[in-house]
């Protein structure tokens, strides 16, 4: 071979080289490092209120869905960030605190409170007593320590198997139309905002559905979180089971499709629906009506005349089971056509966050008044509660004579307003119209009621924002923060993006109402506690916050929230014993079932057992449904975390320490012919200390599909 040719030879082999070189680095850079992860983080079942309609009388009688927390990771080889959902009311600055502590003991720096993201999907039908605000704890009568530890627990855990799941992947981001499934529940406060604003819109709350899938290198979707914005309170006030609501039951429902012949809570697919902007928006599609009547409740205040009852919205099923597994299989529909038509387009970009800490009432900020048609200053107040916040939502009202949209205050309130805490003239002056229910952020007895200063901040995904948010937007403020943050990326020098609405986010402070919805004073106003210009606040923080990301710039982390461990109280009785009656033991079954049961029955079995807060029971089950294989070896159809299961405890004798266990399977359609059992494992708390694991198993029955019955084996 000549020198001509061995030169040739040499260039097209470097050619060659350099192209593949050129693709292989073209295709690392557009994809990124993604991990996925769950974890179990079921509170005390029984015992504790539950956190979200602030009912005394609200506890837990037993399990329906257990909490999941749901993680996710995004590295693209230079910054990381995570974004986890989880299964509760909301996110307490100490749970996200203690969750980050831990990690770093494990991994170091790599996660920190700038780039971890931890959102409450805002169900209110799961144990509460872990926020270490007096007032979001005051209904669970304090401190709750097993509901705290199980959250901690649970986030970190999902978090951590996200980590050790990490591997080369794409991601993508779609959107799909759900129709049917919320309403706004102050459509009158919405009327509020400005036409020409609200005419952008053809809802008066956001139908689509936003979600991001997550895809591993052989092409495998091993994740999506999906944000629709819905209150999950399907679930009324007179639930008593722990549930997930209807997004937790939206996520087992993506999660079971993805994972065929998985429980609910296993399977390498990790689906969640997180919160976004559901401040003012209600899955009751049927709307409000009066109780007793079933007239419709007065638009502005949501109040019935004398001897109607009071002003409830439900649907769209016959109660609040149906209407939750309703809501969740249209929102599961949603994300699953996403999913299935792998619509949307792909996320390239470079990874990025930025956190900082702000003191609200402190904030000054200018707003231009559209009335005015000119700017003036203004600022955030010390926190306070209006009148209208007593008066609950349609979703579910509060107590006494109070109604949503007041806006004039009462001698006999104010006296024992002012009585715990009294607000000064600046305070009244600052939170008008608001009229002061209770002035909160006055009140340190026995220590602060709600907080001061909060979580603001963004993660970048290429080109998708997360703008966290601590606490509930409603409708049009989260599209007022959406477009905000997206212009000012612009302003900044970014390219375009696409924002997402996080609510819930790192603390909760409340809600966040526009200034005009804020001059109505229903529900959300009441409780949007730094002001009229709380949103306004937020808008200018979260710019600066886009400035900084864009730019590059450090900024400093803000003020610290206060350390509050020390003062937090607890009135949560303890488990103080379990025992038995006479000549029985744990596990015993006292109530068997029939021998024969046909699809659609349902199935009653009762154990004696222990007190379930023994054992929370993480990664585990309180109950099974098993079936007889045709090698008689039993398998398990069914845990307490399935819809057709329920799992119901009682205390028979407190004095005795007695309790008995109530195991309840409604028999699915697609149940196959032949033999089950029921079990049920449980934790006794001795009386002099220490506990034992105990089980009990039912006997045997047939189950057939109507016509011809199967007898036993």
């Amino acid at each position: 071979m000549n020198t001509m040719a061995i030169l040739g030879t040499f260039v097209k082999f470097n050619l060659i080289l350099t192209i593949l070189t050129l693709c292989y680095f073209n295709a690392v850079a557009s994809g990124y490092r993604i991990g996925v992860g769950r974890a179990d983080c079921t509170g005390p079942p029984v015992e504790v209120v539950f956190m979200g309609y602030a009912q005394v009388s609200q506890k837990g009688h037993g399990l329906h869905l257990r909490q999941y927390s749901r993680a996710f990771i995004v590295d693209d080889n230079t910054k990381r960030v995570v974004f986890v959902s989880f299964d509760g009311a909301m996110i307490g600055y100490t749970v996200k605190r203690d969750v980050v502590t831990l990690l770093q003991k494990q991994y170091g720096k790599q996660y920190t409170l700038d780039n971890v993201v931890i959102s409450g999907t805002h169900t209110h039908s799961t144990p509460g007593g872990f926020m270490m605000n007096l007032l979001y704890d005051l209904t669970t009568f304090g401190f709750v320590g097993e509901t705290y530890r199980a959250l901690i627990d649970g986030i970190s855990n999902s978090i951590v198997n996200a980590h050790n799941n990490l591997q080369n992947g794409r991601i993508y981001i779609g959107e799909t139309e759900v129709l049917e499934a919320n309403i706004n529940r102050s459509p009158s406060s919405y009327m509020f905002n400005p036409e020409e604003e609200r005419s952008q819109y053809q809802y008066d709350t956001d139908k689509t559905l936003t979600q991001i899938r997550f895809v591993s290198e052989d092409n495998n979707v091993i994740g999506a979180i999906n944000w629709f914005a819905v209150h999950p309170t399907s679930m009324n006030n007179t639930n008593h089971f722990v549930s997930s609501d209807n997004v937790g039951y939206a996520a087992i429902l993506l999660e079971q499709h993805m994972n065929p012949k998985n429980l609910p809570g296993r399977g390498t697919f990790v689906g969640a629906f997180a919160s976004a902007n559901l401040g003012d928006v209600s899955p009751n599609i049927m709307g409000p009506k009066c109780a007793l009547s079933g007239e419709k409740c007065d638009l502005v205040t949501s109040s019935c005349p004398a001897k109607h009852g009071q002003c409830f919205a439900s649907g769209p099923g016959r109660d609040h089971f149906e209407s939750t597994k309703i809501i969740a299989t249209r929102l599961f529909e949603g994300a699953s056509k996403i999913l299935k038509e792998s619509s949307g387009r792909e996320i390239s970009g470079n990874v990025n966050f930025v956190h900082q800490f702000v003191d609200m009432p402190a904030y000054r900020t200018t707003y231009f008044n559209p009335k005015k048609k000119k700017s003036e200053n203004v600022r955030g107040c010390l926190p306070a509660m209006g009148y209208s916040f007593a008066a609950g939502t349609t979703d579910g009202p509060g107590a006494f004579d109070f109604t949503q949209g007041t806006t004039t205050d009462n001698p006999l309130w104010n006296a024992v307003r002012d009585f715990l805490a009294a607000p000064t003239q600046d305070d009244i002056k600052c939170q008008h119209p608001k009229p002061i229910l209770l002035s909160t952020g006055r009140a340190s007895f026995p220590y602060e009621w709600q907080p001061k200063v909060v979580s603001t901040q963004l993660l970048q995904i290429g080109d998708v924002i997360l703008a966290a948010v601590p606490g509930e937007f409603t409708t049009m403020s989260g599209r007022r923060l959406r477009q905000s943050v997206r212009n000012a990326i612009l302003q900044a020098g970014g390219d375009d993006v696409q924002v997402i609405v996080a609510g819930l986010s790192n603390m909760y402070s409340s809600y966040v109402a526009t200034p005009e919805e804020y001059q109505a004073q229903r529900y959300e106003a009441a409780s949007t506690i730094f002001g009229p210009h709380t949103l306004t606040i937020y808008i200018d923080q979260f710019q600066y916050l886009c400035q900084a990301m864009v730019k590059n710039e450090t900024i400093l982390s803000g003020p610290t929230p206060p350390f509050l461990d020390d003062k937090v109280i607890s009135f949560q009785p303890v488990v103080l014993f379990d025992t038995t009656p006479s000549e029985r033991k744990f596990g015993d079954v006292l109530r068997q079932p029939n021998k024969m049961y046909k699809t659609g029955d349902q199935v009653t079995v009762v154990f004696i057992s222990g007190n379930p807060r023994n054992n929370l029971q993480h990664g585990k089950t309180y109950l099974t449904v098993e079936y007889q294989t045709a090698n008689g070896d039993w398998k398990i159809v069914a845990v307490d975390s399935n819809w057709e299961t329920k799992f119901v405890w009682k205390r028979t004798s407190f004095i005795l320490g007695h309790s008995t266990t109530e195991v309840i399977w409604d028999i699915p359609d697609t149940a196959d012919e032949g033999n089950y059992r029921i079990r049920h494992y449980g934790s006794a708390r001795h009386i002099f200390g220490g506990f034992s694991q105990y089980e009990g198993t039912s006997d045997a029955f047939a189950v057939y599909k109507g016509g011809q019955q199967v007898a036993l084996l």
